[in-house]
This record gives C-alpha cells, structure tokens and sequence, in this order.
C-alpha cells in the first residue's frame, strides 16, 4: 500500500490530538496497511499504533472496511487507554506523596 500525503497527514492529526489527553507522550509509531487474508470479503485496512508514555507502552490494533476508520478506531482506543492512564498515574502519585508525608511525621 501506497503512503500518501493525505493519509500521513490524517494519521498525523489524529494521533497528535491524543495530546489534549496525555501531554506526556513521549513517541508514537504508526503502521497502516491492507490486509490480505480476506480476499473474499474485499479490502480489510489495518492501522496499528504503540504509543510510549512514561511508565508504560499503548497498543492498538484495529480492522476495518476503510483505512480512515481504521484510524478513527485506534484513536479512539487509544483515547481511552490514556485517560485510565493519567488517573492512574495521578493516583500513584497521591500514594507516593502521602507515603513520603508519613514517612517524615513518624520520623519528627
């Protein structure tokens, strides 16, 4: 499958979207392309995408009629899995920071 300008760029735009989410992405690698084991079923367009956030790698994988659904697909996963992230994060954080407060009041 061809790459053209204007599937890069549509990947590009969505992927940097998910930085209104997670501003802590630290790299994204996409993969885009036509499956062929479906040859009866006509085209199936595949769209992959890891994203490396601190603490732990994204991964989505999705299939569908047209590569720009396919797209749409990952993002929207990809949304998702960094929202949970970011709470969960938040939340470690909490811990660790009341871990350290205690820590210095037993010590006083």
């Amino acid at each position: 499958m061809e790459l053209t300008e204007a599937i890069k760029d549509y990947v590009e735009d969505k992927i940097n979207a998910l930085e209104r989410f997670y501003d802590k992405i630290l790299r994204a690698h996409v993969v885009v392309g036509v499956e062929s084991r479906h040859h009866q079923k006509g085209d199936v367009f595949i769209a992959e995408c890891r994203l490396e956030v601190p603490g732990k790698d994204l991964f989505a994988s999705k299939n569908e009629k047209t590569l720009y659904k396919a797209v749409d697909k990952i993002r929207d996963y990809l949304e998702g899995e960094l929202k949970k992230h970011k709470v969960l994060r938040r939340e470690k954080t909490k811990v660790e920071r009341r871990q350290v407060r205690a820590g210095k009041e037993y010590k006083s």
